[in-house]
């Protein structure tokens, strides 16, 4: 049975919403810059997505995987994009996306749950904090109005903690009539607790605009973009996607991956217009793959990845990397990309610069602790 409470949830989410993972979850703060993550659940082969196809190991190691680099867009003399990120590809060469490459959180086994915990939570180990590092970055800024409530089914990670949020989950269904809403409102109006979540949850619902939001990638960007540009909506947005764990078939599982996500981030830039001037967006994977191809055409759970930054505000049209190598004595334990870069690094710089905060003290913040590399600067644009 369906209390009133989760009623009240279900109903301002839109009808159906309870079957719907969320995919959005939004933070305001008083500040005209976007940050945007978005995360890769399953842990996305950087090596794939930014080929080395200058490294003299590369093709031995990948065989079937090796990146057609006809197609592909090459970055500079070591490193080129997937054909898929096309869009992707043109925001580089105007200078609005760089790419981070050999970079890790400091989780080192290769478990999802677990690795997704710390990147989430900002932690060096799995479940030990509770909160969520971007929750914390909400609470670094200053405030613009009473804070807003989650109404969808969970709030992902990340943006869980003391600094209350909103989440939103569009659904493949019919949304609720105009009918149905006014006669809950009407139950709700003199409850003293469900009537001010209702209001709010009215309020971000009105928010979300006709935007004919659906769960396709180019549908979530535009959503996205309806909050993000307005001037009274949300600074902050995490946007959840799956599907990268490729242990088989990965050249076409990929190849689909990929273009998803390059729909969805034009989507995004698209619907932001002038605003994606000062907007950030930083993708990331709870870890990375093996270098080698496994025997089924996919590759296994590893440990360096890469890291994307795009936006207006971002300082691109170039590849960090301080490449380790991909012969056998330079892989991790004889079988990944062996980490060289921070992805915590990566997070405060970005996160930092994007808001003109102190990078060491944003660091210190968001990971709970004395970090031993420094945040990444030059980033994003002054």
């Amino acid at each position: 049975m369906v209390s009133r409470r989760r009623f009240l949830t279900v109903s301002a989410a839109g009808a159906g919403a309870m079957l719907v993972a969320p995919y959005i979850a939004f933070a305001r703060a008083a500040t005209t810059r976007r940050f945007v993550f978005i995360i890769q659940r399953g842990a996305a082969d950087g090596l794939h997505i930014v080929a080395p196809y200058a490294e003299p190991a590369y093709a031995a190691l990948r065989r079937e995987l090796t990146v057609d680099v006809s197609a592909a867009r090459k970055l500079d003399g070591t490193f080129a994009l997937h054909p898929s990120l096309q869009r992707t590809a043109e925001l580089y060469a105007a200078g609005q996306a760089l790419f981070v490459h050999a970079v890790a959180t400091p989780y080192r086994d290769r478990s999802h749950f677990d690795g997704q915990n710390v990147l989430e939570t900002g932690g060096t180990a799995p479940y030990q904090f509770r909160d969520g590092w971007l929750n914390r970055l909400v609470g670094m800024l200053p405030t613009s109005r009473a804070q807003a409530i989650a109404i969808a089914p969970t709030v992902p990670t990340a943006l869980r903690g003391k600094s209350e949020v909103t989440s939103y989950a569009p659904s493949g269904l019919p949304g609720p009539s105009d009918d149905l809403l006014l006669r809950v409102g009407q139950l709700y109006e003199r409850d003293a607790q469900l009537g001010p979540l209702w209001n709010a949850a009215m309020a971000t619902r009105e928010m979300g605009g006709p935007t004919g939001a659906k769960q396709d990638p180019a549908g979530i960007g535009k959503l996205a973009a309806g909050f993000l540009a307005r001037d009274d909506g949300p600074r902050i947005a995490m946007i959840e996607t799956g599907g990268w764990d490729t242990h088989s078939a990965q050249n076409g599982r990929l190849a689909a991956q990929l273009k998803a996500l390059d729909t969805m981030l034009a989507s995004l830039r698209d619907g932001l217009g002038p605003v994606w001037a000062d907007t950030t967006v930083l993708v990331a994977t709870e870890f990375g793959r093996t270098a080698a191809a496994n025997g089924t055409g996919g590759t296994d759970h590893g440990t360096g990845s890469v890291a994307m930054l795009l936006g207006g505000a971002v300082a691109g049209g170039r590849v960090v990397a301080d490449w380790p190598g991909l012969r056998n004595a330079d892989l991790y334990e004889g079988r990944d990309l062996k980490p060289t870069a921070s992805l915590d690094a990566v997070i405060a710089g970005a996160a930092a610069e994007t808001f003109g905060l102190d990078g060491h003290r944003t660091a210190a913040a968001l990971f709970l602790r004395k970090s031993e590399s420094k945040p990444f600067e030059g980033l994003v644009k002054a």
